[in-house]
């Protein structure tokens, strides 16, 4: 899935969205070159000719098949697997009809050069259509949602807006067959250890029997199910809700719900307390407060002059934090630490706005108010490590530059703007970037 895990999620969300969401940014793999010395020359007969066969003619020893190397990994893993108690049945029920899947390295591979800015990913992540759908929805699983979200403590609509952000409220959640997909990313090898760990506690699925080899599918990487779990996210949270001896996150929605909840339970979930809701600053406010750290209570940010959209309340929150998604002159929303939470299940801060914005909308509430900037071009991932390269050498430390804007490089982006007079909303843009260059 893209609990976090993660990591992070993320990232950006799965199936409905792109999992986001699991297309990892990797470096290449270095495929070492097979020995390709020549044979030795067979000893002359009395009938062979006298003159020495030309070299050119003599082809180097081909290196082994994609298929076939894949073939010895799997055969290699397998011994390991047995070690870590897993039975010749099951062995035998996942490996026998093994298949590589070049492609999936490709899609584990690609790095999209262009970013999607917040207000794209929330336009196709929230469609009005998808409001609707998700309304009717769950309406048809009421009774599972509810009874998850009394057990754990976590609203029915953020437990739908999970399920509409990963997989369209069951509509697409992938057909790649899991143990295919895992097998293969790891003899591919750039994240062998991680893929290793995930194909074993697939086995470990397999044998206790919560589903068949047939059914375990997902996305290409590995995340199953109507909310993507990780094989190893499934280990530690699934659950068994509706007590017919399997934890099954594909076709039961009261093992859905609360498997979900439960994860979000046990990542800090706090029942009663709102995510977090829009808000409007007052004139003159301190964006360098707007970092999504620095935390007061409902009333402390009241008194100093925010307020609801329209005169709506603000969300009652002991901890609340000013987060500016983009920039200055964007939306800015109140956060409390349940949406720290949802991060935790997908590390993007896009997906845990499009999940807590669906899930208000689910619910009957209102879309954003204020006005997104539009007109602004998000920077490309190359102008995204140019960036941070020109930040790290005026002293701005934001980490190793690779294209992503993170907390570091939001923080060193800030610090910059500090220093040079401008608005610190720690938001990245081409003005910025030209000002940075040489």
């Amino acid at each position: 899935m893209h609990a976090t895990r993660f990591l992070p999620r993320l990232f950006l969300p799965c199936p409905a969205l792109a999992r986001p969401l699991w297309a990892l940014s990797l470096g290449a793999t270095l495929l070492l070159a097979a020995c390709a010395s020549r044979p030795p020359e067979p000893a002359a007969t009395p009938a062979a000719p006298a003159a020495a066969t030309p070299a050119a003619a003599v082809s180097p020893m081909s290196p082994p098949s994609p298929e076939a190397g894949f073939a010895r990994w799997v055969e290699g893993f397998k011994v390991s697997a047995r070690r870590a108690g897993i039975s010749e049945a099951t062995l035998h029920a996942a490996f026998d009809e093994v298949q590589f899947l070049p492609q999936l390295i490709e899609l584990d591979r690609a790095q999209p050069e262009f970013n999607r800015p917040v207000w794209d990913y929330l336009d196709r992540a929230i469609t009005p259509q998808r409001v609707l759908n998700g309304q009717k929805k769950l309406q048809q699983v009421r009774a599972e949602a509810d009874a998850a979200a009394a057990r754990y403590g976590v609203p029915a609509s953020i437990l739908a807006g999970i399920w509409g952000m990963e997989s369209d409220f069951g509509r697409n959640y992938g057909n790649t067959p899991v143990i295919d997909a895992l097998a293969t990313l790891g003899y591919e090898g750039r994240r062998e250890a991680w893929a290793r760990g995930e194909l074993l506690a697939a086995l470990k699925i397999l044998q206790s029997g919560d589903i068949d080899r047939a059914h375990m599918i997902g996305s290409w990487a590995g995340a199953m199910g109507q909310t993507q779990f990780m094989p190893t996210v499934f280990l530690a949270h699934a659950v068994d809700a509706d007590g017919d001896g399997r934890r099954d996150i594909w076709a039961s929605m009261a093992d859905v719900m609360a498997s979900t909840a439960q994860f979000l339970a046990r990542s800090g979930w706090q029942s009663g307390q709102p995510w977090g809701g829009e808000v409007v600053l007052p004139p003159g406010f301190d964006l360098a407060r707007a970092d999504g750290e620095f935390k007061q209570s409902t009333a402390q940010w009241a008194a100093e002059g925010l307020r609801g959209p329209d005169g709506a309340p603000l969300p009652e929150l002991a901890q609340a934090a000013v987060f500016l998604p983009a920039g200055a002159r964007g939306p800015a929303f109140l956060i409390g630490p349940n949406f720290k939470v949802i991060l935790r299940y997908n590390n993007a801060t896009s997906y845990a706005l499009g999940v807590a914005l669906l899930a208000q909308r689910l619910d009957g509430g209102p879309a954003v108010q204020a006005a997104w900037p539009r007109d602004l071009q998000p920077l490309t991932r190359s102008q995204t490590r140019t960036l941070q390269s020109a930040l790290n050498e005026r002293g701005f430390d934001s980490g190793t530059p690779d294209g992503l804007m993170g907390p570091a490089t939001r923080e060193a982006v800030r610090r910059y703007q500090r220093s040079a007079g401008l608005v610190p909303d720690g938001y990245p843009t081409l003005e910025l970037l030209q000002r940075l260059q040489p």
